[in-house]
């Protein structure tokens, strides 16, 4: 894949999209939301990928979206190139999305580590939703999808005051899953991913659709999907597999079938 603002390597069954704007410092405009937004289709539907893992280049994860853009957008704009609708297929990724968060993650950017399954943070990283300094609120899922990570409460004080925290504060209110320090944070993001890596990719698509939905539907509902999920996982291969692994003793080889 070869694009302008992105820089994807994929080894191991696992996919690493760096965000590039070095100039910028990876702050996104319109191109590298749909590049970006391309990457993840395209990576979706490889089947030598089976975890896709986005960062930043150098000490910035994402500063946000290009100021000089959202400045010069209009209000019809927005149903145009969507933010939303970008971290909306990220967070219905078929593969399990890990953000690696090396530096700041504002506005556009946290809005971005919130679509992603998993959050892992250096112990520089800092987060934040500080579009209300800019006279706007947080469009690309921010008020929706900060609020079921960390609560009502605590994101209308994020969102209210435009405060930034730090990867501490962050990990204690749920927004990151660990921190780690700066030069062991890649290390720490691999070793999830080639844990879910060795998974069944079927049963780990099935789980992030099940889990997706837990949020949103009520009990009987979500049971209901689950159970059905649970019956095509049934009929896999990789199921048969999974338990003659077990009762054999020895690890299993998911094939994705």
């Amino acid at each position: 894949m070869d694009f302008q603002n992105l820089r994807i390597t994929i080894e191991g069954y696992i996919a690493t999209i760096k965000i590039y704007r070095p100039e910028k410092r990876n702050a996104m405009d319109p191109n590298s939301w749909a590049e970006l937004d391309q990457a993840v289709r395209q990576l979706n539907l490889d089947d030598d990928v089976r975890v896709i893992v986005i960062t930043g280049y150098e000490k910035t994860f994402v500063a946000g979206a290009d100021i000089q853009w959202i400045h010069e957008r209009k209000p019809l704009d927005i149903y145009g190139l969507a933010v939303q609708d970008v971290l909306l297929n990220i967070y219905k990724s078929y593969k399990p999305v890990i953000a690696a968060i090396n530096g700041y993650a504002l506005g556009g950017g946290c809005e971005l580590a919130l679509a992603c399954d998993i959050r892992i943070g250096s112990d520089t990283a800092k987060l934040g939703q500080p579009e209300i300094n800019l006279g706007i609120l947080p469009a690309g899922g921010g008020t929706q999808q900060l609020t079921k990570i960390i609560g009502l409460a605590k994101a209308k004080e994020l969102i209210l005051t435009g405060d930034i925290i730090d990867a501490h504060e962050a990990k204690h209110l749920g927004l990151l899953n660990h921190v780690v320090p700066a030069e062991f944070l890649m290390e720490k993001v691999f070793e999830i991913a080639k844990k879910i890596a060795t998974k069944s990719p079927i049963a780990i698509k099935m789980a992030k659709i099940a889990l997706n939905e837990s949020s949103t539907a009520d009990l009987s509902a979500g049971l209901a999907l689950e159970k059905s999920l649970q019956a095509v996982l049934f009929g896999t291969e990789d199921k048969r597999e999974g338990t003659k692994a077990f009762l054999e003793k020895r690890k299993p080889v998911f094939k994705g079938e």
